[in-house]
């Protein structure tokens, strides 16, 4: 079940979703989802709103255009009300760009911030086989190390559905790419992030045989996301 609050935007993809994830090591899902629980310092929060400003800007941008894209489809009769209509819709669709630029604006002026409150990674990173590395990237996704209550087994369940055995974990942690946030008990799952070189590990090279492929699109991502040239 989603943990977005009611009356909360839906979440939509932004030419920033990329940047924020490899500032905070997480998922803006997960960065969401911290928000939420009360668990994110104040820069954090700051960014989490930002963005939820500029998501809800994006939401609407769509919103016009797909309306426009409607009037003028020819399922309409062409008369002085439609033409009335698609006069209107560009006029909304024009403040609603405005509005997305400046929310834009907005946010990339907090992220710069938190850019630059964040520590310094060891910019070599650290070597990984491509199945340590593709776990290390479902990691950044959003991570639990959980303990089953009946047989008392160990492992990281990602955001995605995708299970890492213990083993992988501490070659990880053993590395200092991920940490474990231990004030959770393993039952209920203790959350486990990227670490700074985790971060520089990950946005640096890519093991030979790593697939580089992109993340799916997160619940409520509407339309489609066109691929970026």
């Amino acid at each position: 079940m989603s943990s977005r609050p009611l009356g909360a935007p839906l979440k939509a993809l932004t030419d920033l979703d990329h940047r924020i994830e490899a500032a905070v090591g997480r998922s803006v899902d997960a960065l969401w989802e911290q928000c939420d629980r009360g668990l994110l310092d104040e820069p954090h929060i700051r960014l989490v709103e930002a963005h939820r400003a500029l998501v809800q800007a994006v939401t609407g941008v769509t919103f016009h255009r797909t309306l426009l894209g409607r009037l003028a489809g020819g399922e309409f009769p062409v008369d002085e009300a439609l033409l009335e209509r698609i006069d209107r819709t560009v006029g909304l669709l024009e403040e609603a760009a405005g509005t997305r630029d400046e929310r834009q604006r907005a946010t990339v002026a907090v992220l710069e911030r938190v850019e630059a409150d964040a520590p310094r990674a060891n910019a070599a990173g650290v070597e990984l086989s491509a199945p340590d590395f593709a776990a290390l990237l479902a990691i950044a996704r959003g991570a639990h190390l959980r303990q089953h209550l009946l047989t008392s087994q160990l492992s990281v369940v990602t955001s995605s559905g995708t299970r890492i055995p213990p083993s992988v974990l501490d070659r990880l942690e053993g590395s200092g790419l991920v940490e474990r946030d231990t004030s959770h008990p393993v039952i209920a799952g203790q959350p486990v992030t990227l670490t700074d070189a985790g971060r520089t590990t990950l946005t640096g090279r890519r093991p030979e045989g790593a697939a580089a492929t992109p993340p799916p699109p997160r619940a409520g991502a509407w339309p489609a996301p066109q691929v970026r040239k």
